[in-house]
């Protein structure tokens, strides 16, 4: 008979997700356990932070100073050779350059360096973090899950209980089938990524230079990400269908899809790919949009990747990762605090956190719809208005219409083929507007894709600056919940 420990909160992983959840649900008082199946420092893919990350749950988990601290290149938008336009343009979280806001800029980070960072906070702050931990599965009496198994550093077989189990493993998580949903690829997103690191590549011209840099090209896109002052993260996206692309040797078909976009083999020539320790290797990423059909059922919780992920061309893994966390431990300290019940409040964090994934989806596909190249597949493919296949877009609309667009009448494709035609339109001009008049990025932000993608992530930031000060917000559904004054809890509000 194995004993057995008791816990208010099981984590398993220890990433950016896993991590938040801990340290809020500890901040409340909560008992927490994170089982983590590696040792940290680890190499994880995804360097590119938000604001919302940085300004917000960073700060309310008291990390920011620290990564201050830690001399990670400062990014303050992004740069993009996309669309109609054959320069590249640039996105600026300032709404313009001359009237910085002391929040409108986010890392570059080696998520190696940052993820510890994170981890070792959430030790500080009275978690029991263990690593070297695989956790095995969960046990599951029927009606709810109550614990998991796993086995310890010392490979060992072990047993802990809890009244919830949350799984923030990622998106190789063991765990996500045990909510009783199923997890769902996007046919859209249904891409390939092949990346590696270089040493001595080009920068953008300051205040910029330590901007993410995403080109289209013919085949796909590039990502060119500077993590310090000469290493830089470089990894193309690619169709699955083109698949022959990333086969064979990855030294030459790396090679080969940086030689067909002039702008990033500009920006690589005179740089040399790292070849040996954690950034020698390359390495591919595939199927990486996808979304689970629950995130949660009782006793367990999906955040993070575990719960879903999409395309990374506008950085928002870590956003959706720590958003998702901030918003199940807020749901997590409510129940435990006795103020508002189960289903209520997990119903509350999984509607929250589908409606931020369906706006980044939406945005995205709008993003994708700018570049036209009718004499490429990759791009062609992603002309939404000209597909007649609608299972993606029927699919789409159940997950988002009425939700992240607040539009009820988008309940079939057609509807949403319209209204998705005028968002990207509304974007492109967007675009055109930014580089006319050079005004940084007021006209893009006056775009519904981008104002969507940028609100949540700014109440975040508000209510980590102003903490108790900060205003009352409104439910974000009729008759739901809101945030607790802490912003670590939810409050019943009246019905409008």
């Amino acid at each position: 008979m194995v004993d057995s420990e008791e816990f208010d909160v099981i984590v398993v992983g220890g990433g950016p997700a896993g991590s938040t959840l801990s340290s809020l649900v500890t901040m409340r008082g909560g008992r927490v356990l994170l089982l983590e199946k590696e040792v940290f420092p680890r190499y994880q893919i995804g360097e590119s932070l938000l604001p919302s990350t940085v300004h917000g749950v960073c700060r309310m988990v008291g990390v920011t100073d620290e990564l201050a601290k830690a001399g990670f290149p400062v990014k303050r938008g992004g740069t993009f050779r996309w669309g109609a336009r054959p320069e590249p343009w640039t996105f600026s979280f300032a709404v313009s350059p001359r009237v910085a806001s002391p929040t409108s800029y986010a890392y570059q980070v080696e998520r190696a360096k940052f993820d510890k960072i994170m981890l070792d906070n959430a030790a500080r702050l009275g978690v029991d973090v263990r690593q070297g931990c695989t956790v095995q599965d969960v046990l599951d009496n029927g009606e709810r899950v109550h614990g998991v198994r796993f086995v310890d550093a010392d490979g060992n077989e072990r047993v802990a209980e809890a009244r919830f189990v949350v799984d923030a493993s990622g998106n190789t998580s063991r765990l996500h089938s045990r909510t009783g949903g199923s997890r769902e690829y996007s046919e859209y997103f249904r891409s390939l990524a092949l990346f590696g690191y270089f040493e001595g590549g080009k920068r953008l011209d300051e205040p910029i230079s330590g901007n993410i840099l995403s080109v289209a090209f013919d085949s796909g896109w590039f990502w060119y990400i500077p993590l310090s002052r000469t290493l830089t993260s470089v990894g193309a996206v690619v169709h699955r269908s083109m698949a022959e692309k990333v086969q064979g040797d990855p030294e030459e078909a790396l090679a080969a899809l940086i030689a067909e976009c002039p702008l990033i083999s500009e920006y690589l020539e005179n740089a040399t790919r790292v070849t040996e320790g954690t950034y020698g290797k390359i390495r591919v990423r595939k199927d990486y949009s996808y979304h689970n059909t629950r995130f949660w059922r009782p006793g367990l919780i999906l955040i993070g990747d575990a719960a879903c992920f999409v395309d990374p061309v506008f950085s928002s893994g870590v956003h959706l990762a720590t958003y998702s966390a901030l918003l199940a431990a807020r749901s997590i300290n409510s129940i435990m605090a006795g103020t508002v019940e189960e289903t209520p409040a997990l119903d509350e964090f999984e509607a929250r956190y589908r409606r931020e994934y369906g706006v980044f989806y939406e945005f995205l596909m709008s993003f994708y719809q700018m570049h036209r190249n009718e004499d490429s597949y990759f791009w062609e493919a992603k002309q939404v208005t000209r597909n007649e296949h609608r299972t993606e877009f029927e699919s789409f609309v159940e997950l988002v219409a009425g939700v992240s667009s607040g539009e009820s009448a988008l309940t079939d494709a057609e509807s949403f083929v319209q209204h998705f035609k005028e968002r990207t339109e509304e974007l492109e001009s967007a675009v055109d507007q930014l580089m006319a008049e050079n005004n940084g990025s007021a006209a893009m932000l006056k775009s519904a894709v981008v104002k969507q993608a940028m609100h949540e992530g700014s109440q975040v930031q508000m209510r980590a600056l102003l903490g108790e000060d900060a205003a009352q917000e409104a439910p974000m559904f009729p008759g739901g919940l809101t945030p607790s004054l802490d912003g670590l809890g939810w409050e019943y509000t009246a019905a409008p």
